[in-house]
């Protein structure tokens, strides 16, 4: 899997725009947390290009992350993965509940 790295507001605004012709999903990776590393490495062997995936290390960029809790009305959990379509999040989950299965219900 080749990550899109999400680092800004400018991207996350294009990540949104995006969604409107092809979900977008962002993984929120905490650098410290073993059970992130292990999501993490579960979200890696997913190899459809049905969607885009964004790698966002919340440690680095921790008011990005915030920003996204707020911009979609959700809370904020560490590791999480969440999915845009349409400019809303419309699927989130955490830690170990964190599946590349969850992926292929938004296959159209």
């Amino acid at each position: 899997m080749g990550w899109n790295l999400l680092e800004d507001e400018n991207q996350l605004q294009v990540l949104i725009e995006k969604s409107y012709s092809k979900p977008q999903a962002i993984f929120k990776h905490s650098t410290r947390c073993i059970i992130s590393t292990l999501a993490k490495s579960r979200v890696e062997k997913f190899s459809e290009n049905f969607i885009d995936v964004y790698y966002l290390d919340l440690i680095a960029y921790r008011n990005l992350s915030n920003s996204i809790a707020d911009k979609f009305s959700i809370h904020h959990q560490s590791p999480q993965i969440l999915i845009i379509k349409n400019g809303e999040c419309i699927f989130d989950e955490s830690h170990g509940g964190i599946n590349i299965d969850d992926f292929l219900q938004f296959k159209n």
